[in-house]
């Protein structure tokens, strides 16, 4: 080769590997600035196992106050949770019965935002011809409209001895009537004994008995806190009564009885078991959160139905991705910058990966007890019992929303009566009655695992034998369960607060919820938990979660506004 041709050749080489290196150099800057700039760019996110109250609470919060995406993971194909509404033929069941009422007004001008109070008078109020009620100025016509809040009538009464008493207990005339002397007497003496004699609270039943007394402690709440929580109310903690039950007592039950006769009409001070009105969905609860999910979504959140949480990866003390999987077996692992979980507990805790989980901490959050929950839905075309009260109703019906089923030969423990929450979750609303006989069990146990048509056949026997109804009236029938429905007070609940401790060192993980916090909360409790939590979130407090585990615990909260 002449030696010219050789420098062309040894020019085209250089020239050729100065053009792949500018190429490789330009390629290799292009990624390392497109990189940083979506480090910049990239919104960060949170991912929220569980679609309940508690839930899309929180992702509805932070498209409201952040620049945060919230994906949420339902591992079922409903909205709302234990908050769900049942559609069946036509008619819609509430599980478990949600009066929306609370004492804080964040909550519930929260509600009324997102489906305004109504303006004109609903299916029933024209039936009746109500000119009582007061409605919204400018408010929707439920007749018309269906993004509509209801203002509904608090009636919750005790079926017991195959009558009916107040609930909560009252003073009136039929109480003493209904009681008989005997046990009128036993109940009055009881309760002054109670009163200079008070028993350790170190129970649920002694909770009761010293505000109470025991005569109608085992009258009125000795079977139906068994029924509910599968034990004896002496084997339960306190800790479930003074959240639920609250202040209520016969004092509670008297200054009410003084307030309705010659005081103010202010609810603010009266203990939540004595509220008489409420606000409700047209469409029951279910209806309100699909509205929440459907306005999260609309907003830019995802919401993902069927797809469960099945692994929270944890890095340098962080979650930084959550791996989940839908119905259909496909597997993703979502990178996130928070992880908000309304999962219950039993259930998060071994789906840590990445972190090293005390032998402690396992074996409480695994032995959390819980009670699981069965509803039969009943249509009939009328029920045997009528309306006996001075309260005005369509065609004499019960003006009950739930009835508690005292009778110790049932199992039966709650009765809703579907037409008094709204007249809207009835098909035919002036010709059938849709109720709900609810049921407590544990997952696994004979009540559980019995099938479907055995237990319809089963329920509607029970209900035909205290006198409630004639089997021949029922028209349909379904069966619905709910798993993990109550968290429950005995067993390792005691040792709970190692898990908490344990969980709160993860600083951009949030408990929230009934379950993900194993405590019995109400909805607007569930709520609460996730406007706290977002507080944090927004405000870069993420180590101290004392606020948001104090929901549903602090004496203040139960007592006032």
């Amino acid at each position: 080769m002449k030696y010219g041709e050789l420098v062309q050749k040894h020019l085209r080489m250089c020239n050729f590997y100065c053009t792949f290196v500018g190429r490789i150099s330009i390629y290799v800057q292009e990624k390392v600035t497109k990189t940083m700039t979506d480090s910049v760019t990239r919104k960060r996110v949170a991912v929220i196992a569980g679609a309940g109250p508690a839930g899309l609470t929180a992702a509805y919060e932070l498209l409201r106050q952040t620049d945060i995406q919230p994906i949420v993971c339902e591992q079922t194909n409903a909205i709302g949770g234990i908050s769900q509404t049942v559609e069946y033929h036509g008619n819609r069941m509430d599980i478990g019965g949600h009066r929306f009422f609370s004492k804080n007004d964040e909550v519930m001008q929260w509600w009324q935002q997102i489906m305004p109070m109504q303006g004109h008078p609903a299916k029933d109020d024209l039936l009746l011809h109500e000119t009582d009620k007061v409605y919204a100025q400018d408010g929707p016509d439920p007749e018309k409209e269906d993004r509509t809040m209801l203002l509904r009538r608090r009636v919750s009464r005790i079926f017991f001895l195959r009558k009916f008493f107040d609930y909560p207990i009252s003073m009136k005339k039929e109480t003493f009537l209904n009681m008989g002397f005997v046990r009128m007497m036993r109940a009055g003496i009881g309760y002054l004994w109670a009163c200079v004699h008070k028993l350790p609270e170190d129970s649920l039943e002694n909770f009761y008995i010293n505000r109470f007394g025991r005569p109608l402690y085992e009258m009125f709440f000795e079977d139906y806190t068994e029924k509910v929580w599968g034990i004896h109310p002496s084997k339960l903690g306190a800790d479930w009564g003074s959240q639920r039950v609250k202040g209520l007592s016969i004092i509670a039950v008297l200054k009410d009885m003084w307030r309705k006769s010659f005081g103010t009409k202010d609810n603010t001070h009266v203990e939540t078991s004595l509220i008489e009105q409420f606000i409700y969905p047209k469409y029951g609860p279910g209806q309100l959160w699909e509205t929440v999910a459907h306005d999260v979504q609309a907003r830019g959140g995802e919401v993902r139905l069927q797809t469960s949480v099945t692994g929270v990866n944890v890095q340098d003390g962080r979650v930084t991705s959550v791996r989940v999987q839908t119905v259909e077996g496909k597997e993703e692992t979502i990178p996130c910058d928070f992880f908000l979980s309304t999962m219950p507990l039993k259930d998060l805790v071994p789906s840590l990966q990445g972190i090293r989980v005390p032998e402690e901490v396992q074996q409480v959050a695994q032995a959390l007890p819980y009670r699981d929950f069965i509803t039969v839905g009943l249509l009939v075309s009328k029920l045997k019992i009528r309306n006996e009260t001075k309260l005005k109703t369509y065609a004499e019906r019960v003006p009950d929303t739930w009835i508690y089923i005292q009778e110790r030969d049932v199992k039966i423990g709650r009765l809703q009566v579907f037409n008094n929450w709204s007249p809207y979750l009835v098909k035919d609303y002036e010709n059938t009655m849709w109720i709900g006989l609810e049921y407590f069990c544990t997952e696994g146990d004979a009540m559980w695992n019995t099938s479907p048509e055995d237990f319809i056949r089963t329920a509607k026997a029970e209900l035909a034998k205290i006198d409630i109804i004639r089997e021949e009236d029922v028209l349909d029938a379904c069966h619905v369960r709910i798993r993990k429905a109550y968290p429950a007070y005995y067993g390792s609940y005691y040792q709970l607060d190692c898990v908490r401790k344990f969980l709160d060192t993860v600083p951009n993980l949030f408990c929230l919820g009934r379950n993900g916090q194993h405590r019995y909360n109400n909805m607007d409790h569930s709520m609460l938990t996730a406007f706290e939590a977002v507080r944090a979130i927004r405000d870069n407090q993420l180590e101290d979660k004392t606020n948001i585990w104090n929901v549903n615990t602090e004496a203040e909260y139960h007592e006032s506004k």
